[in-house]
C-alpha cells in the first residue's frame, strides 16, 4: 500500500474519536483547547509532590530479562564502565547501568508544563535533589553503600531497519531510563530517562554524549508538539554540561535532556528479536505492552465488521476477553492480532496529525517507531515552510525516503516489518495458546494456513491503517479550514485543490493557516474582493517564482477561486437563512463569524519552532551565552495559538518576553532560512 501525493484525498470516513481527541474539539466546547494546555494548571508553585514523594516504580525492568551478563543492579554497579561498555547483548531488552557522574552542571530550562504532567510542584526546580537528578547524579530507589534498593537506572535493547536495511543490534546508545513515575492526580505512569548521560553496552561505536545542539531542539520541539495535541514524548528539562567537549562535525558543548514517555517501546524491539529467533521473548515482550504499557487485553480493539476494505472507521468494539477469537475461519483475530491492531491504529493517528500540521521526523526508521503511538527521538525534524512534498529535513536523505509525502507509506512499511515479527502469534490464531505450539513453534504442517492467515490480518490491518489515517486527516482539515461538517466532497472540491495551490505557488503551510483564520466571511463576498485578499497569503514583497509559468495576477485568481469554494462550505456550516448574501440564501452573521475565526485560531497555531528560529537560539545559547532565549522559545512552543505573548498573563504570572522577538519568529521566514535541513548526528 503507497499514500502517492495525488492519492492523499482518496476518501471520505466517520470522525475518528481518538484518545487524543480532546485537543480538537473546540467547536464543541471553546474552552477546549486551553484545557488542554493548562491542564492540571496548579495556582501555586508549591502544588504538586516533591521529587522524593512522586510515587515511583520500575515495572519495565521487574517484568522483563535484564542482560544476562550483569543480571543484578549491584552487579552492574560494580563493574567497570569498560565492561558494561559496547557489546552484544542477547536474551535480554535491557541492561542494568548508571549514568556518568557530571561536574558543575547548568540547569537551562525546565518545562512547566512537563512539571506539572509528571505531577512535580514547579518549586522543585529550584532544588539541589532536582538539579541533580535531572543530570543523572542522584540515583532514586538505589542505596549505593548496601547495594540495594527497589530499582536502579537502565538502558533498552532494541534493533532497527534504518533507511530500509537491517542495522542490527542499536538500543539506548546514549539514553538512560532512571525510574518509572505516577503522577498522583492523573494516575498517568511515565518512564522518565536522560539523554546524554553517558556510554551503556548498545553506544556501539559512539560516545553516548549529546550536544547542546541537538538537546535544545528536542527539548523544545517534544512541548511543541504535545501543546499542538500531538502525541510525543515529552522534555522535562535540559543541563548544559560545561566540561563535556563533544566532537562531532565540530568540537561541541555536551548537554543532557531529561525526557519522558509513557513508553519507550518501538518497532524496532520487536525487530531485534524477530532477527534472533527469540519466539519466547517476542511473546512475552508483546504480553507486556499489551497488559501493561496498554492497560490489559481488554483494551485493545475488537474485530471490525468489513476488515477487508473499512471505508469508515467506526469505534471499534473494546472490551474483548483475553482469549476470545474473532472472525471467520481462515481468518480468526486472537489477542495478539488486536495487539498488532491496536499499535496500527496509534501510528495512524499520529503520522496524519503530522501531515495535518505539516512536521517531518526526518528519520523514520524502526527504531524511532513508537509501539504507543507517539512522536519520538528527534533528529533532522522540521516543521514545514513554503509547501513542498518532497521536501525531507534530512541532509542525508538523497532519495527522499523520509520526506513529508512519504511519511504515510514509511510508518505503514515500519508497522509491516512489526507485523512480520508478531506473524508467528498472529497466524497461530485459535492454536496461539497450544502447548505444541507455545513449545515447538510452526511445524512444517501447520505453517501454510499460519502463513496464510497472517498475511490475510496484516493485510487487513493495512486496510484498516490507511482508513484511520484518512480519517483524522480529515477531521484536522475540517477543523483547520474552520469547518463543521464532512461532506464527501470536501477532499475534491477543497482540500486537494488547496494542497496543490499551496505546493503550486510556494505558499508557507502554517502562515497560509493562520492567515486564514483571521479572514472574516464578509470580506470576501466578491470576486474583486476575494482577488485584493489573495495578497495576504504570499511572503511580503516577494514576486512569482523565476520558473513560473503564470502571472502574479494567475496566481492571485487561483487563490481567489480557491477561497471562493472555501466561503461556500464556511456558509453552509455556520450560515441562516434570514438574508439572501449567498446563491442559497444563507449568510454568516458577525456573531457566528467571529466564532468561527476564534474557533480556527485554537487549531492552527500562531507559532511552531522552525527550523530557523531553532538554529537562531542555538547561536544565541551556545555563542552568545544568552539563557532567557531558550526560555521564550519554550513559552511560546508551550502556547503556540495565542495572537501574542510579551505583557500577558500566563497562569496567573505575568510574561515580559520580548514582542520585537516575537513579531519576527511569527512573521515571514526570510528566504536563505526556509526548507532546513541538517544532518543526524547529535
Amino acid at each position: 500500500m503507497r499514500f502517492q501525493p495525488a492519492a492523499r484525498c482518496l476518501a471520505i470516513a466517520q470522525q475518528l474519536r481518538s484518545p487524543w481527541s480532546r485537543s480538537f474539539s473546540a467547536f464543541t466546547n471553546p474552552s477546549a483547547m486551553a484545557a488542554v494546555n493548562n491542564a492540571s494548571s496548579p495556582s501555586s508553585r508549591d502544588e504538586g509532590a516533591t521529587l522524593t514523594a512522586l510515587p515511583k516504580s520500575w515495572h519495565f525492568t521487574s517484568a522483563l530479562p535484564a542482560d544476562p551478563l550483569f543480571p543484578t543492579p549491584a552487579e552492574s554497579h560494580k563493574a567497570s564502565r569498560e565492561d558494561l561498555g559496547p557489546r552484544q547483548v542477547r536474551g535480554a531488552l535491557f541492561t542494568w547501568v548508571r549514568p556518568e557522574t557530571q561536574k558543575d552542571p547548568e540547569l537551562l530550562a525546565v518545562s512547566p508544563s512537563a512539571m506539572r504532567d509528571l505531577g512535580l510542584a514547579l518549586s522543585e526546580t529550584e532544588t539541589d535533589e532536582f538539579k541533580e537528578t535531572v543530570v543523572g547524579n542522584k540515583i532514586h530507589g538505589w542505596d549505593s553503600d548496601t547495594l540495594s534498593g527497589p530499582g536502579y537506572p537502565w538502558a533498552q535493547c532494541y534493533g532497527g531497519f534504518q533507511f530500509g536495511d537491517w542495522a542490527g543490534q542499536l538500543g539506548d546508545g546514549r539514553a538512560i531510563s532512571l525510574f518509572e513515575s505516577t503522577n498522583p492526580s492523573t494516575g498517568v505512569r511515565y518512564e522518565v530517562q536522560l539523554k546524554g548521560a553517558g556510554i551503556t553496552p548498545y553506544s556501539r561505536f559512539a560516545d553516548g554524549k549529546a550536544v547542546l545542539r541537538s538537546s535544545i531542539r528536542e527539548f523544545v520541539v517534544s512541548e511543541a508538539l504535545n501543546a499542538l495535541g500531538i502525541p510525543t514524548t515529552r522534555a522535562l528539562a535540559i543541563s548544559l554540561l560545561p566540561h563535556s567537549k563533544v566532537r562531532r562535525e565540530r568540537i561541541e558543548p555536551g548537554a543532557i535532556v531529561v525526557r519522558f514517555a509513557q513508553s519507550w517501546l518501538r518497532c524496532g524491539t520487536f525487530d531485534l528479536l524477530r532477527a534472533r529467533g527469540d519466539r519466547t521473548l517476542i511473546r512475552r515482550l508483546a504480553t507486556y505492552v499489551a497488559e501493561d504499557a496498554f492497560g490489559g487485553w481488554e483494551t485493545l480493539p475488537g474485530r471490525l465488521d468489513d476488515p477487508d476494505g473499512p471505508s469508515q472507521t467506526p469505534t471499534p468494539q473494546r472490551k474483548v476477553p483475553k482469549d476470545t477469537l474473532q472472525g471467520p475461519p481462515g481468518a480468526e483475530e486472537n489477542r495478539f492480532a488486536r495487539l498488532y491492531r491496536d499499535i496500527v491504529r496509534r501510528n495512524a493517528l499520529i503520522v496524519a496529525k503530522w501531515q495535518a500540521y505539516g512536521f517531518m521526523n526526518g528519520v523514520l526508521n524502526t527504531d524511532n517507531t513508537s509501539i504507543f503511538g507517539l512522536s519520538m527521538d528527534f533528529g533532522p525534524f522540521a516543521f514545514m515552510d513554503n509547501f513542498d512534498p518532497a521536501y525531507t529535513p534530512n541532509h542525508d536523505d538523497y532519495l527522499l525516503r523520509y520526506s513529508y509525502r512519504n511519511q504515510p507509506t514509511i510508518i505503514w512499511w515500519n508497522l509491516v516489518r512489526l507485523g512480520e515479527a508478531l506473524g508467528e502469534l498472529i497466524g497461530a490464531g485459535p492454536d496461539v495458546d497450544a502447548p505444541t505450539f507455545t513449545a515447538s513453534g510452526v511445524t512444517e504442517e501447520s505453517a501454510p494456513p499460519l502463513i496464510a492467515r497472517a498475511e490475510k490480518l496484516i493485510n487487513q490491518a493495512g486496510e484498516e491503517y490507511k482508513s484511520v489515517f484518512l480519517a483524522e486527516y480529515k477531521r484536522l482539515l475540517t477543523l483547520r479550514l474552520g469547518l463543521k461538517s464532512q461532506p464527501p466532497t470536501d477532499f475534491d472540491t477543497l482540500f486537494s485543490p488547496l494542497l496543490d495551490t499551496l505546493e503550486a505557488l510556494s505558499l508557507d503551510f502554517h502562515l497560509f493557516f493562520r492567515r486564514l483564520s483571521t479572514l472574516p466571511i464578509s470580506a470576501i463576498s466578491t470576486p474583486s474582493s476575494r482577488l485584493e485578499h489573495a495578497a495576504r497569503f504570499f511572503y511580503s514583497g516577494e514576486d512569482p517564482p523565476a520558473d513560473a509559468d503564470t502571472t502574479g495576477d494567475d496566481r492571485r485568481q487561483r487563490i481567489a477561486d480557491w477561497l471562493a469554494a472555501w466561503r461556500e462550505r464556511v456558509v453552509q456550516d455556520w450560515g441562516s437563512s434570514s438574508s439572501s448574501s449567498s446563491s442559497d440564501g444563507t449568510t454568516v452573521s458577525d456573531e457566528a463569524d467571529a466564532e468561527r475565526m476564534a474557533a480556527m485560531k485554537r487549531v492552527n497555531p500562531n507559532f511552531v519552532p522552525r527550523g530557523w528560529i531553532l538554529d537562531e537560539v542555538i547561536r544565541r545559547v551556545e555563542k552568545d551565552g544568552e539563557r532567557d532565549v531558550l526560555k521564550r522559545v519554550l513559552h511560546l512552543s508551550l502556547h503556540p495559538f495565542e495572537d501574542s505573548w510579551a505583557g500577558k498573563e500566563f497562569d496567573g504570572v505575568m510574561y515580559q518576553g520580548d514582542k520585537e522577538e516575537e513579531v519576527r519568529w511569527v512573521s515571514d521566514v526570510p528566504k536563505s532560512e526556509r526548507a532546513l535541513q541538517c544532518s543526524c548526528s547529535s
